[in-house]
């Protein structure tokens, strides 16, 4: 699933293309994906104009003149690309499940296989206390996190820091991929009880998880299977991971010598060195 890098690269990707333009057609080729589509998507969005895109966690916003505001989140396999007037497909493929088209002629298109994405209707006032917004932590991006703040949602928090840190209550847009290879470059074990990183190693932590994503979202994320940027390119960042997916080759720390393994946690692969994460 598309985790924060993914996501922020596909909004920055949207930006050119919608920001600031009037849809001209909106079509919804299907009535469900993991939610209904809104029974007035078409009427809505037509002749609207799209003011801003912005995040949050791993969906995006987008805020319309007359304060409509769609919620996209691209699910397991979704994806969305865009192309100009002379290049806009005559047929659309058989997962091209939504087609906004502006009035300069672009076609933004979502398609979705497992249709486990979604496309929802807010407003600008009440967008804040969404169900699927108002419990979301802090942007790991954003200046409300920072040593304090994870100090404070780690104190007396059993479970382990693999899962504090994919709570997205605790911080928001961390998935499996990144959390593992954060954790990696602070040498911290992801078994270890999340109480005890408090202190220095979750001061030496915050900066890190900043630098992960920072370099996943100048690679344009991470393609392990559907994910593509909006131009359809695919992401770079899975050649630079140091642990994900690497069980079995040598850690790549400098005199490390231990070996990455996998273990699995909540249902999901961990991957970590058995020597230099503590």
């Amino acid at each position: 699933m598309p985790e924060l890098p993914e996501v922020e690269t596909v909004r920055r990707g949207l930006l050119p293309a919608l920001e600031g333009a009037t849809i001209a057609e909106a079509l919804a080729r299907v009535r469900k994906l993991r939610f209904p589509v809104p029974s007035d998507f078409s009427t809505r969005l037509a002749g609207n104009r799209i003011e801003r895109l912005t995040r949050r966690s791993k969906y995006i916003l987008m805020e319309c003149e007359d304060g409509l505001v769609v919620i996209l989140h691209l699910g397991m396999s979704g994806r969305v690309t865009i192309h100009d007037a002379a290049n806009a497909p005559e047929i659309l493929e058989k997962h091209d499940h939504v087609v906004l088209k502006t009035t300069n002629g672009t076609h933004v298109i979502y398609n979705d296989a497992r249709r486990f994405g979604l496309i929802l209707f807010s407003d600008r006032e009440t967008i804040a206390d969404h169900p699927l917004i108002r419990d979301i932590g802090p942007e790991p991006l954003g200046n409300e996190f920072n040593i304090d703040v994870l100090n404070a949602r780690l104190m007396g928090r059993k479970s382990s820091i693999k899962a504090a840190l994919l709570d997205q209550k605790l911080v928001a847009g961390l998935g499996n991929i990144y959390v593992c290879e954060a954790l990696w470059r602070a040498g911290i074990h992801p078994s270890r009880q999340a109480l005890t990183v408090a202190g220095n190693d979750a001061a030496r932590l915050v900066p890190i998880i900043r630098d992960v994503l920072t370099e996943a979202i100048a690679a344009g994320g991470s393609t392990l299977k559907d994910y593509v940027q909006t131009s359809g390119e695919l992401g770079y960042f899975q050649h630079s991971f140091k642990a994900y997916g690497r069980e079995g080759e040598a850690c790549s720390k400098p005199e490390c010598g231990g070996t990455v393994m996998r273990i699995v946690q909540q249902g999901r692969s961990s991957f970590y060195c058995e020597t230099c994460q503590n």
